[in-house]
């Protein structure tokens, strides 16, 4: 379960403050920071973030003497968010007291903006086409993507020749539907 990179590096942070804290304490403070959770969710996502940074360093350390020529062969793929407003903080407003309902001090906004989801390839081959996603990602609509738009990119971008196709841990992915 993940709860955004700000959430996620709230706990880190309270986590490497003090590493001998129980759980119950882990489970107080991130809700104190605005994360409402359960002491069995705290658990699952610090072991979660060891388990993921173990996997990262392997896979780092596996890969760190390897030549262009074997990057070369890497099809790296994911799946982006893009929001189609101008930012989310909101504007601000420089007014004097009494000046709030004035109609130069109002800004009208957006309060669930438009976005789209994309999946994309690229390696040092090029790049594949973009694929827009409607709804959420599972592991059938992955499978899917990697049906109609992965494998011909790969057939496009090396042909005949191997490649070593690289995603991210997303469930999606990392389904057991899904395979290796």
């Amino acid at each position: 379960m993940s709860f955004g990179n700000q959430g996620d590096q709230t706990l880190r942070k309270i986590v490497e403050k003090d590493r001998f804290q129980t759980l119950g304490d882990l489970r107080k403070q991130w809700t104190e920071s605005g994360v409402e959770t359960s002491r069995a969710t705290v658990h699952r996502c610090v072991l979660l973030n060891q388990k993921q940074r173990q996997k990262r360093l392997t896979w780092a350390t596996e890969k760190q003497h390897w030549t262009v020529a074997q990057w070369s062969k890497v099809l790296f793929s994911d799946e982006s968010k893009f929001c189609m407003s101008f930012g989310n903080q909101g504007a601000r407003v420089w007014r004097k007291t009494g000046e709030k309902e004035m109609p130069k001090c109002l800004k009208s906004s957006v309060k669930y903006p438009q976005s789209v989801m994309v999946w994309g390839a690229m390696s040092a081959a090029g790049v594949g086409p973009l694929c827009f996603i409607k709804g959420r990602v599972n592991a059938a609509s992955y499978q899917e993507i990697l049906e109609h738009f992965m494998l011909p990119s790969a057939e496009k971008l090396y042909g005949d020749e191997d490649f070593i196709f690289q995603h991210d841990l997303a469930p999606a992915h990392s389904a057991k539907t899904t395979g290796k």
